[in-house]
């Protein structure tokens, strides 16, 4: 059981996400894209449409950062934050009501004695999972 709650609703299109943050990840939009398409398809039995499905998701990625987290006694960051931010506007044909537009945003915290090409690789998949699972809950999971 996934809890998604779907009444009438057939088909879902995702459009591309395209990145528009000040640091540009090459492959994040992509990456996004298509993982949003695989958790609709693997966790419900919506048909993927080109456009205008009866679920349709669109939006861009507006944040991917890297803060300081943790300042230790001598005032240098002993953790830092990474974060990435994607705006979503989801609409829903059959219940508009359940149509929404949402900034969704997701940290990991790395060690400072790293940078963050060496904790990308880890820690975008995992950011990435969180935030299309809140996705996934708003639009369809019935609380």
């Amino acid at each position: 059981m996934t809890g998604a709650s779907l009444t009438t609703e057939k088909t879902i299109s995702v459009q591309y996400f395209q990145n528009r943050a000040d640091i540009v990840n090459p492959t994040l939009s992509q990456e996004f894209t298509e993982a949003l398409k695989d958790k609709f398809i693997s966790q419900t039995s919506l048909e993927m449409v080109t456009d205008g499905g009866d679920l349709n998701f669109e939006g861009e990625i507006v944040g991917y950062s890297t803060d300081p987290a943790a300042i230790t006694g001598d005032e240098t960051a002993a953790l830092n934050r990474f974060t990435i931010r994607i705006k979503v506007n989801f609409i829903n044909e059959v219940d508009p009501s359940k149509s929404f537009e949402y900034t969704f945003r997701h940290y990991a915290d790395y060690d400072s004695q790293n940078s963050l090409d060496a904790v990308e690789g880890e820690l975008v998949p995992e950011i990435l999972e969180n935030i299309i699972e809140d996705i996934f809950n708003k639009a369809v999971v019935n609380w």
